[in-house]
């Protein structure tokens, strides 16, 4: 049995809807779907009536419920305090975000807000956008660190996950020096990425050379390796090709589209060491700017 399980059970009984239970869960509804199932198997009983709508509890899911409801604030409550233990030197805050921002944007930011708190202790967890999302749905961090574009929403409740623009990035097209021509190879990322659907809308733009796809990853790092070795051309962070731009190992094509950098909070982690990094959390500008 997976915690995840019974907070996907709660969820339903709240909403009564497969689908935005779903969404609020940051999953499909047939992976949803089939998380129920498995707790309905592990228990033994029916917990979801799938005969009325909108979707209703069993007696059993009533019975139920007040247990998973227990089960999951003690085990959450549980964890806070463990972390917020002073076994590995003092109070540690857990921030969740995307691989680039990790290597490009969380280093110099955290040295700005620690000189208005002091020493801090971080846990950086980087990962993809979507189990970042689901790190801070679920409790398992304190901040979620992420770019965001207008074209591809963050679905966080703003009443429980809030969020403070903290920099400026631009997803830029870039290519080797000694790749030209009116067909350059396309390196891009899986569909399903950030950055992949983001960079949907540079290619709309024009500003770039039409190519055919050569190479897919979702790691923006990686593209831009490939892009360094003469395979193609990247949409990549501004941030995390500035030295190879200035270098002149990389050629910028076209014009930036515009990221926001920003840092959304579980409001329900109330530690005083969050508190802290969440006063300090004021805009900071990095040492290169996005441009057109």
């Amino acid at each position: 049995m997976e915690l995840k399980w019974l907070e996907d059970f709660l969820s339903l009984a709240e909403t009564r809807s497969f689908s935005r239970s779903a969404e609020a869960r940051h999953v499909t509804q047939s992976a949803f779907s089939r998380r129920i199932q498995a707790l309905e198997l592990w228990l033994g009983v029916g917990l979801i009536d799938r005969s009325t709508y909108p979707t209703t509890l069993t007696p059993a899911g009533r019975r139920f419920r007040e247990t998973a409801e227990e089960t999951v604030r003690m085990l959450h409550a549980s964890r806070v305090d463990l972390r917020a233990g002073t076994g590995s030197g003092g109070p540690v805050v857990r921030v969740a975000a995307l691989h680039t921002l990790a290597l490009a944007f969380f280093p110099a930011w955290v040295r700005a807000v620690e000189a208005r708190t002091g020493p801090i202790g971080t846990r950086l967890l980087p990962d993809d956008f979507h189990n970042c999302l689901q790190a801070i749905a679920e409790g398992g961090c304190d901040f979620l660190l992420t770019f965001h574009h207008p074209g591809v929403p963050i679905l966080l409740d703003p009443d429980l996950y809030p969020h403070r623009a903290v920099g400026a990035d631009g997803l830029v097209a870039v290519r080797s020096p000694a790749l030209s021509g009116p067909d350059v190879p396309l390196l891009v990322y899986a569909a399903d990425t950030f950055l992949g659907r983001v960079s949907l809308f540079a290619q709309a733009g024009g500003d770039a050379p039409p190519g055919r796809i050569v190479h897919t990853n979702p790691m923006a790092e990686a593209l831009k390796a490939m892009a360094l070795e003469g395979h193609g051309l990247a949409y990549v962070p501004r941030s995390l090709v500035a030295r190879e731009l200035a270098e002149g190992r990389l050629v910028a094509v076209g014009a930036d589209v515009p990221l926001e950098i920003r840092l959304y909070r579980n409001r329900a982690r109330t530690r005083a060491a969050v508190e802290a990094v969440w006063a300090a959390a004021e805009p900071y500008s990095p040492p290169y700017s996005p441009t057109a």
